[in-house]
């Protein structure tokens, strides 16, 4: 089975879906590696170096395509800028996409796979379990996010991070503020830890104050009586009283902060808004806010997707894809990724997709023509 990568032509978007250093074991697998030119060239792998490593690099998207039984893709299919056509139309039937397609949000283009007989498994569905671990590309990618978020952040500050005696005088520690303690938050929490701030960490789920705590940061705790945590792990939609009493308590913790990052997601959900434009009016002149959901409506209420404004005196951060800024390894982490969830699925150089398999179900969007996963099927009623 021949396996391609093209090239993402999502603007911004540095990472792909390959590195050399995983073709080796893509090929001891039994497949064969197509790599769009110049694919790699913004996460700084070069066609020389995939050529070394097996990769047979294709001049032409449109070749690429119609040779292809896999595409390993970053982003959702697109309009091509060149060609004037969707991927969707370059990729033929009967092929299995593997990518970031974000079905609860597009679930349209999950009809648009199944109309073009292109399955689907979606990057962002896998189901976080001990066994997915190693393909749970969500979590990879935060990791890296909540670091680039602390150093963009750290970028903008006016003030050093640690606490510094000096002959002049001591300089206090700066104060950050973290919204949720998911991967992203907490490798945001272990960042600024090590730059030397005093780091508090908001979050919905009680149950992850010990590992806020064992970063050093300091817990916000808001009293709730359910268990704010699906089985699948992730965060559920908070009632409207317990957001009213988390917005009271961190009133106080934001409008003290020198740094508010926000890392609140629902899937499936627009983003909650935890940071009010009120907030922001109370924080010091010269702060900064950064908003991790701002693709999805944002956490901040005054936050822009796509860039840096001035609010209230405060610096607000609307970047709304933080590990395509730290491509290299971004792409490394994705590409491991999705070589583990490839050679799971497959089986002599053969993928072989048995929709009852607990990853695959939870991942699988569109097969043989329909949308089989019962989420999209239902926002598509």
């Amino acid at each position: 089975m021949i396996i391609a990568v093209p090239r993402e032509i999502l603007p911004g978007e540095n990472r792909v879906a390959i590195v050399p250093d995983v073709i080796s074991k893509y090929v001891k697998a039994g497949f064969e590696i197509h790599i769009e030119k110049n694919a790699g060239l913004n996460a700084g792998f070069t066609d020389e170096k995939y050529s070394a490593a097996g990769a047979k690099i294709i001049e032409s998207v449109t070749d690429l395509y119609s040779g292809a039984d896999i595409v390993l893709k970053v982003q959702r299919p697109l309009e091509h800028p060149e060609l004037k056509k969707n991927e969707i139309d370059l990729i033929k039937g009967g092929t299995l996409l593997i990518t970031f397609l974000y079905p609860l949000f597009h679930f349209e283009l999950a009809k648009k796979c199944a109309d073009k007989g292109i399955n689907v498994i979606s990057m962002d569905m896998i189901p976080r379990t001990t066994l997915a671990q190693k393909m749970d590309a969500l979590s990879s990618q935060a990791s890296i996010a909540g670091y680039k978020s602390v150093i963009m952040c750290a970028n903008e500050l006016g003030k050093i991070f640690p606490l510094m005696m000096t002959a002049a005088g001591t300089i206090q520690p700066a104060k950050v503020v973290i919204m949720g303690a998911g991967v992203a938050g907490l490798q945001a929490l272990g960042t600024a830890k090590r730059l030397g701030a005093v780091v508090e960490v908001s979050d919905v789920r009680p149950a992850v104050k010990e590992e806020v705590q064992s970063l050093g940061g300091k817990f916000i705790e808001v009293e709730t009586d359910s268990s704010m945590q699906d089985a699948g792990g992730y965060a559920k939609e908070a009632s409207e009283e317990f957001l009213k009493k988390q917005k009271e308590l961190i009133f106080k913790h934001v409008t003290e902060a020198d740094i508010v990052i926000t890392t609140a997601l629902v899937p499936g959900k627009k983003a909650p808004v935890l940071v009010t434009e009120e907030m922001v009016k109370n924080m010091r002149p010269g702060s900064v806010v950064l908003d991790m959901a701002v693709e999805f409506g944002g956490n901040c209420e005054v936050s822009e997707k796509g860039k840096t404004v001035k609010k209230h005196g405060v610096k607000i951060i609307g970047e709304p894809n933080l590990p395509s800024l730290v491509p290299t390894h971004s792409s490394e982490v994705y590409a491991k990724n999705l070589l583990g969830l490839v050679t799971y699925i497959s089986k002599e150089g053969k993928v072989e997709l048995d929709p009852a398999n607990e990853i695959v179900k939870g991942s699988l969007i569109t097969y043989k023509g329909e949308v089989v996963h019962p989420r999209i099927k239902e926002l598509l009623k």
